[in-house]
């Protein structure tokens, strides 16, 4: 079976569900946590159709996720947010201004302000996360040391807003979901002595009992598909991508101490 289909999406689902965990979304969570709780936070970078499809599978089993939308025509779209809010999904901003502005704190809160009130006019947002921009030397996060992103009526970002010791952190960043070695933003720091490479990892931990009670996913949907001619494509082309930011990490000195491309 392979990974990073719909089908492996749906069964990591089932097993979770099976499981008894409750999904929130990020702004539930940070007002009332659950006891056991699956936040499903999906980074629309691109293909904003399979973020679609993601919102779809999940309402049809009645569970709800949070979904990042960035200020470029390959994941803004008022018809796609306004159906994927409608289905009871949480909004956000996929912030990358810092980046926009060339790494200018003043400019780039203008440009935060102007973007979170367009995303505002299709729908709801009170949650933000950041754009890992990798190929970018500015880091978007950096806007927030000038400035209060809590003054804009933001309630959390995760990088900032949850305690990673306590929440498990899971991203399929690299196409692998341990793909911290090649990495150069989404990552954070591990305290729960676990990892795994594929779905099918997951799903048999879950069931096993011995998954985290308190996780949050961080899906990029554009990597996912059934689509045998697009998933070889997306393949091969997460294998370059790997590969010019392991480059890339080692160039600012940040070196991984082993690097395996994934399968």
């Amino acid at each position: 079976m392979r990974d990073f289909t719909l089908s492996a999406y749906q069964a990591l689902l089932d097993s979770l569900q099976e499981a008894g965990y409750q999904f929130q979304t990020f702004a539930d969570f940070l007002q009332t946590p659950a006891g056991r709780s699956i936040l499903l936070r999906h980074d629309v970078d691109d293909r904003k159709l399979h973020s679609l499809e993601f919102a779809r599978i999940q309402h049809q089993r009645g569970i709800v996720g949070t979904y990042y939308f960035r200020m470029v025509p390959e994941s803004f779209d008022e018809g796609v947010i306004r159906e994927i809010h409608g289905m009871g999904h949480e909004i956000g901003y996929h912030y990358e201004d810092m980046d926009f502005a060339g790494g200018d704190p003043h400019q780039a809160i203008k440009l935060f302000e102007k973007h979170i009130e367009k995303l505002r006019k299709v729908a709801p947002v009170s949650t933000i996360c950041m754009h890992g921009s990798p190929k970018s030397k500015y880091d978007n996060k950096d806007v927030w040391k000038h400035y209060n992103y809590r003054n804009y009526h933001i309630i959390g970002e995760p990088y900032f807003d949850i305690d990673f010791t306590k929440v498990y952190y899971l991203t399929d960043t690299g196409r692998m979901w341990d793909g911290h070695k090649v990495s150069v933003r989404d990552k954070v720091s591990n305290h729960f002595g676990l990892s795994f490479h594929t779905t099918f990892e997951i799903i048999d931990s879950i069931s096993n009992g011995k998954f985290p009670d308190k996780v949050m996913f961080n899906f990029h949907p554009q990597r996912w598909t059934d689509d045998t001619v697009l998933w070889l494509k997306e393949k091969n082309t997460q294998h370059i991508k790997n590969l010019a930011k392991y480059l890339l990490i080692r160039m600012r000195h940040t070196i991984p101490t082993d690097y395996n491309a994934p399968a």
